[in-house]
């Protein structure tokens, strides 16, 4: 092996019983290591020789992912770190087309683990025309070894007989994996192209789903179709009421503050009054910018319904702690931890109206018998006394602390974390 092998390939190999979660951090972040000593190579050490060490690196660390408990995601996070790199070191090596197309089919549709994608937008540079239609060729030959797609019924009926015929089970989920990877090809080949009906139709499918359609705004960004993924992102966003559509409405607004600045706002507005939120009142009120004083009405309107967006969007973007305050109050507002950060903020301004905050808040935290609460009681108690002080308010707190070690002088965990807090 070269000295770089020797270096990197024993930080990917192991033996060592992966399925303790600790043991396989441990292991993710040696994989780390070694990603890292591979980059640096690329800088230093010819790309055909780094390629190939990145590549047995890789087939190494799928056989250890495989039996490994990654639920902290450091090794998969690595491996993509690798498969990133190899699709750079391809570009930077231009390996022989007929192996390079060899090694991504069976990456794909051969080798066990399937958590993985690799991009042939990636590795197009480095195919070239004569092995992109090699490749192609190869994905039509995989297709064309598909039988009919089942129908729903068909896939209930498989899945009632998973236990009496396991076999024919794990045939269609083989089958599921090689179509959704051959649709990932064609939706990432359709990019390569710039082929815009091609990318509306791989990507938007039968448009049944509001994220197909933020994909198809994403790819259409990505040729540079943007007045065409602006109208797809805004499709995206008329949607529905759901998540996806929220996320799409994000994604219609970043591209018209990119491409079209002077429709932001409208579409800013417009997104707000579908969800008013306190990031979405934020980003009415960023767009804005020297209008604000035109929208602020109604922004603040559209939010009354909506206590702890009002309150959230008033003291964190506005940073108007005494408007806050006051929509805090008249409006009800019943979320425990924005309590607490307006009463940090309101500290500075009427500390004893801050005190009557946390004051609730120690009540409402003992409600409760946890040792957790107790502590965070005491820590709440130790800093009103420190807050107290500036109030001339000292006995009335050291008053409530007696009431509450005599309310709760049976919970001895209690007394110990007040004791710890060096509390009377």
């Amino acid at each position: 092996m070269s000295d770089l092998a020797d270096a990197v390939l024993p930080l990917v190999r192991t033996r060592a019983d992966l399925h303790r979660w600790s043991a396989a951090n441990a292991y993710g972040s040696q994989l780390q290591g070694a990603v890292d000593m591979l980059r640096q190579a690329a800088q230093d050490e010819p790309a055909d020789q780094v390629l190939g060490v990145t590549q047995r690196a890789i087939a190494s660390a799928l056989r250890v992912i495989w039996r490994a408990d990654d639920s902290s995601g450091i090794i998969g996070d690595a491996i993509r770190d690798l498969l990133d790199l190899h699709a750079e070191l391809a570009r930077a090596a231009q390996p022989p087309a007929a192996k390079l197309v060899d090694w991504m089919v069976n990456f794909q549709f051969v080798q066990e683990v399937d958590y993985f994608e690799i991009d042939p937008v990636a590795y197009a540079p480095a195919l070239g025309e004569k092995g992109l239609a090699r490749y192609r060729a190869k994905l039509a030959e995989i297709a064309d070894t598909l039988g009919p797609e089942l129908t729903d019924e068909q896939e209930a009926a498989l899945w009632a007989q998973r236990a009496t015929d396991p076999e024919s089970w794990e045939r269609r989920a083989n089958d599921r994996h090689v179509r959704f990877t051959l649709a990932w090809n064609a939706r990432r080949l359709a990019v390569w192209d710039r082929d815009v009906a091609a990318i509306i139709a791989t990507h938007a499918r039968d448009r049944r789903v509001a994220a197909w359609l933020t994909d198809t705004a994403e790819a259409l960004a990505e040729v540079g179709e943007f007045d065409l993924a602006i109208d797809w992102a805004r499709q995206a966003t008329e949607f529905g009421p759901g998540h996806q559509s929220v996320a799409a409405a994000a994604y219609w607004c970043t591209l018209l503050a990119e491409h079209r600045p002077q429709d932001e706002l409208a579409a800013r507005l417009e997104v707000f009054r579908r969800w008013p939120t306190a990031g979405h009142a934020g980003a009415v009120h960023k767009a804005a910018g020297d209008a604000w004083p035109d929208h602020r009405d109604a922004v603040m309107v559209g939010l009354e319904q909506h206590p702890r967006e009002a309150v959230a969007f008033t003291l964190h973007h506005l940073a108007d702690v005494p408007l806050a305050w006051t929509l805090a109050h008249s409006l009800g507002l019943d979320d425990p931890q924005l309590w607490d950060e307006l009463a940090t903020a309101y500290e500075k301004i009427d500390p004893v109206a801050a005190l009557a905050v946390h004051t609730a808040r120690v009540v409402a935290d003992l409600e409760i018998a946890d040792a957790k609460r107790y502590r965070a009681a005491a820590r709440r108690l130790a800093r009103m006394r420190t807050l107290a002080r500036k109030a001339d308010q000292v006995a009335e707190i050291d008053q409530l602390i007696a009431e509450l070690r005599a309310t709760h002088r049976r919970r001895p965990r209690l007394q110990l974390e007040f004791d710890r807090a060096r509390l009377p």
